[in-house]
């Protein structure tokens, strides 16, 4: 799954990356901008944002400001902050799938078109759904791993 991530989230940059190139170097350089690239792109780039948000909840390597654990001492107590950071996590996150879930829905129903090249923004739309399931998924998995953290950290004691 690792090398998975890393190749799509690899490929996309790439494919942003070129895209935007070509986008410049036609436009500023030869000064014939190729029409409807910026649309083309807007796929990629949706879906590499997301994906990334994923991937970073997936490493738990989001950015956090960890100002408490500077005042507890033990392993437990900062366990424990963990536990209700990742249940707020949870509990927002969820709130917010609920909305992507309707804004998907909507999306589904309107069936919006870009305005150039016709493309359905569905494709985009989806991604924002598919990203908070499989965020609220790896961080239940992390809330799961600090309880049995927790957990284990007590009969050992």
């Amino acid at each position: 799954m690792n090398k998975f991530a890393s190749y799509l989230l690899t490929g996309l940059i790439c494919l942003v990356a070129g895209g935007q190139f070509v986008q410049v170097v036609t436009r500023y350089v030869l000064e014939i901008p190729v029409m409807g690239l910026e649309e083309t792109l807007l796929y990629p780039t949706m879906w590499l944002y997301i994906l990334g948000a994923v991937n970073a909840s997936r490493e738990n390597t989001h950015i956090r400001a960890n100002v408490l654990e500077i005042f507890l001492k033990t392993k437990r107590q900062v366990v424990s902050l963990a536990i209700v950071g990742e249940v707020l996590s949870l509990i927002i996150g969820c709130w917010l799938m609920y909305w992507a879930w309707d804004f998907t829905k909507y999306s589904l129903r309107v069936w919006k078109e870009s305005p150039t090249l016709y493309i359905p923004t569905f494709y985009v739309d989806v991604a924002l759904l598919t990203g908070m399931v499989l965020m609220m998924i790896y961080t239940a998995w992390h809330l799961w791993n600090h309880i049995r953290d927790l957990t284990t950290d007590n009969k050992e004691q």
